[in-house]
């Protein structure tokens, strides 16, 4: 039995296909739940996607009664199982009874097959998955809230299957009369997709039809110009140019073997699809990233899985001469006038040694005419006489494409750029695993491997010289050292270039290629943790956009999708060694982090108090950095600042070990009495001397607090205090109400108390304090559901997990009472999720 979402809802088994009963409701809760088939979806999400924005009052009884129905109209033997994760559709083997996951599956196994150097095998697996399709996915479930985004997920995905089929179909030399036929109708339905087009033309020249093919190209060089302003890309025009030149590929003359690994391919499966793509589309790729991130290992396992001739490059032994600076291509490609005075002679001849040519000179000759792949491996350090010549011979040469590793681009018109930086969590870990077990045999595995693997960035070059340490030392010794990596990871492969062999050659390399300027600001960057925003950078490290951009080309810094920029811990460790003791840049940075806290703490009793919540996020660790070097005066002053930030999100316990050693430089006075109070309170002290110390200052104090969290703090966390001065701010005077609320016995009177603390906060757009006054009015109310609904939901925004874990217990405790068991279940599932996940104890139950 199949479920056919591939076009209309459908089910097919031995009697045939049949449709599924039902309303639109049913068709799309059956849906949604095989799109998932194999794991639970939880109930929230069903709710989501059924009824989008406007679900019904009772959305849990509505969605349980459609899956009521749904379980009526299901084929016998098929059944939807509720767990505390949600709903599931129980299926013995989802991947063969969907034909979504079926699709997905044969489109990974195509392209795998075409990224060994099987275009036959892809091809069919191709042929085999666009063959499910009956018509448009998800066809009678489209107005369903989640179906726009999944089938316009699943059009794209069939798009991108066409293409690579054609493209498979070429390789193995399929019939190019029944490839044209083929496309015919996508190229009518996506006239302006320039590589289906290309295929198409490809396809056209290799049935003897070039004139059509060359028609094609006007047709959609004239479409881009009227519709986009554009200029057909440049392998559109390679196609074209191709095909002016007689035909839709040249004979291809052998390969001959690349060096030979000497160990197994780990972790770059996606890097490895995504660059053989990039290769077979563009003809100059370059993989960019810093020192031992592996691109050499993955340039040629891409290299050895392609067809036709490959010659490797390697400049690293190139010291080259420099090309004066008008030669040498900018951003966008221009060289002056000098563009033709040529590169360094050692960079051609390197060129030309790889090619089996006597002379550089005869460089251009033997490459007119013949399609080859030049793999060019580290051209940092000769970037600018790289350029130049790989752009001249490229355009004298049709049929060459170039791949080249560095750590950073070259800066061509027309380069295609694939960064590479860490392995993931769990590839860093199967490297280190295999590698370590290659030297320690029977090594299976280790607690703190992914300890270990996270400190030394996911960098495959620094996981394997760690794992090659394991002769003499222990996994736990390792992950203990890591703050004198240079000094534990310093044997390596002796016959590796010298720049690979211990970790501090791989960063050294990089350093000795950047300017004064550069070297400078690189080593101020290393007091900031986590990362920085470019503002904080110019604050800091008093640098400009410029060298800011070289360090990011170079690929000593990276700049993250949320736009902050980021050393590598091991780039940032050896960054750190340069930096002089007497340089401004230490405590330009405790400053700003100082400030920020400061001014983010009346911001977090406000409407925008997500924002400054997720900024201060952000910038975590760069404010604990700032704790623990701060003078105590400043520390005092930037603990009694965050507090309410360490107490929102949960983090005193990650913060208490730093602030009980600044509580040990401390001399504590009146006049710094509050902010050593909250100080005590952030290092998890609830007796001793310097408890009673704190409460002596807070009750002698004759002036107001100077911070509104204080008293609720110290009286959650120690106990209540008489005599304390709250601020006469909203915010306080809202709370002040909450706590007179929680001593009133009157029900009556603590409600309107209650009442008036919410009014307040609200007007504050506070939603901690606003929480806070609807758990509290849940007590007193009739159906208290409403009331806790909405202070949940306030909770989960800030992330306050222990509220968010009492709530849900308290909402289980209301659902037992009224006799629904089911959502009782789902609540307590959630509150134990919620628990786990922040290393909280669960309340028992």
């Amino acid at each position: 039995m199949i479920f056919r979402l591939l076009g209309p809802l459908a089910v097919s088994g031995a009697a045939g296909t049949a449709g599924i009963a039902g309303g639109p409701k049913i068709r799309a809760l059956l849906t949604r739940l095989l799109l998932d088939a194999g794991g639970s979806v939880p109930v929230e999400r069903l709710v989501d996607g059924l009824y989008g924005d406007e679900p019904p009052a009772d959305a849990q009884g509505a969605l349980q009664t459609q899956v009521s129905r749904l379980r009526r109209a299901l084929p016998p033997g098929t059944a939807v199982e509720f767990s505390p994760a949600g709903y599931r559709l129980a299926l013995a083997d989802p991947a063969a009874a969907v034909d979504v996951l079926r699709f997905e599956a044969l489109v990974r196994e195509g392209a795998r097959a075409g990224a060994a150097g099987d275009p036959g095998h892809a091809a069919g697996l191709l042929r085999e998955a666009l063959g499910l399709w009956r018509g448009p996915a998800l066809a009678d479930v489209r107005d369903a809230p989640f179906a726009a985004g999944q089938a316009a997920r699943l059009d794209a995905l069939r798009l991108d299957a066409v293409e690579a089929w054609a493209a498979a179909e070429l390789a193995a030399d399929g019939d190019p009369a029944l490839l044209v036929r083929e496309l015919e109708p996508w190229a009518r339905e996506q006239p302006l997709r320039e590589r289906l087009r290309g295929l198409q033309m490809r396809a056209l020249g290799a049935a003897g039809r070039q004139a059509d093919a060359l028609a094609v190209y006007e047709e959609v060089r004239a479409a881009l110009a009227e519709e986009l302003g554009a200029d057909p890309s440049p392998e559109l025009a390679a196609v074209h140019l191709r095909l002016l030149r007689g035909g839709e590929a040249a004979p291809e003359r052998p390969c001959p073997p690349l060096s030979a690994p000497l160990t197994d391919f780990v972790g770059r499966a996606g890097e490895r699809e995504r660059l053989a793509a990039l290769v077979s589309a563009a003809r100059l790729v370059t993989l960019v990233g810093p020192g031992g991130a592996g691109k050499t290992r993955l340039a040629l396992e891409v290299g050895a899985g392609l067809r036709g001739e490959v010659r490797f490059v390697d400049l690293g032994a190139v010291a080259g001469t420099p090309v004066p600076p008008d030669a040498a291509p900018g951003p966008y490609g221009g060289a002056g006038s000098a563009a033709g005075a040529g590169p360094s002679g050692e960079v051609a001849e390197a060129f030309a040694a790889a090619l089996g040519v006597r002379g550089a000179a005869r460089l251009q000759a033997a490459l007119e005419g013949r399609p080859v792949l030049l793999i060019v491996d580290n051209c940092e350090h000769v970037v600018a006489e790289t350029a130049v010549l790989v752009r001249r011979l490229l355009a004298a040469c049709p049929g060459l494409r170039v791949l080249t590793t560095s750590r950073e681009a070259l800066g061509i018109t027309g380069e295609s750029l694939l960064p590479l930086g860490a392995l993931s969590p769990e590839a860093a870990e199967e490297l280190f695993v295999r590698r370590a077990a290659a030297v320690r045999p029977g090594f299976a595995g280790h607690a703190r491997v992914a300890e270990l693997c996270a400190g030394l960035d996911g960098l495959p070059l620094a996981v394997e010289l760690a794992a090659a340490r394991l002769r003499t030392l222990s996994v736990e010794e390792l992950a203990d050292g890591l703050g004198e990596r240079f000094e534990l990871l310093s044997r390596g492969d002796r016959t590796a270039p010298a720049r690979h062999r211990t970790l501090r050659a791989v960063v050294e390399w990089s350093w000795s290629l950047l300017e004064p300027d550069e070297r400078r600001l690189a080593a101020r960057l290393s007091v900031f943790r986590g990362g920085a925003t470019a503002e904080a950078v110019a604050r800091v490290c008093g640098a400009d956009t410029g060298a800011l951009a070289s360090l990011v080309e170079k690929s000593l810094v990276e700049v993250r999708e949320d736009g902050r920029y980021r050393m590598l811990e091991t780039i940032r460790a050896y960054a750190a060694e340069r930096l002089p003791a007497d340089d401004p840049a230490p405590a330009a940075h405790r400053a700003h982090y100082r400030e920020l806290a400061e001014a983010a703490d009346p911001e977090l009793r406000g409407p925008d108090q997500l924002e400054w919540l997720a900024r201060l996020d952000a910038e975590d660790a760069n404010l604990r950095a700032a704790l623990r070097h701060s003078a105590p005066e400043d520390g005092l002053r930037l603990v009694a600042a965050l507090s309410p930030y360490w107490w929102l999100r949960g983090l005193r316990g990650r913060v208490a070990a730093p602030v009980a050693e600044l509580l040990d430089r401390v001399e504590p006075t009146a006049e710094r009495g509050e902010e050593y109070a909250l100080c005590v309170l952030a290092a998890g002290l609830r007796e001793g001397a310097h408890v009673e110390r704190a409460r002596g200052f807070l009750t002698t104090g004759t002036a107001p607090l100077r911070q509104p969290y204080t008293a609720f703090l110290w009286s959650t966390s120690v106990g209540p205090v008489e005599g304390l001065r709250l601020g006469d701010d909203p915010w306080s005077r809202s709370l002040a109400l909450v706590g007179r609320a929680h001593l009133t016995p009157g029900p009556a009177e603590a409600e309107a108390l209650l009442t008036e603390a919410l009014a307040g906060f609200r007007a504050l757009g506070e939603r901690w304090g606003t929480a806070t006054a609807l758990e509290g009015l849940a007590a007193h109310a009739r159906d208290p559901l409403p009331l806790l609904a909405e202070a949940l939901s306030l909770f989960e925004e800030l992330g306050v997990a222990e509220d968010v874990v009492d709530l849900l217990l308290r909402r289980a405790a209301v659902h037992e009472a009224a006799g629904d068991t089911e959502s009782a279940t789902w609540d307590r599932h959630r509150a134990a999720r919620t628990a786990h996940g922040a290393g909280l104890r669960l309340p028992s139950l």
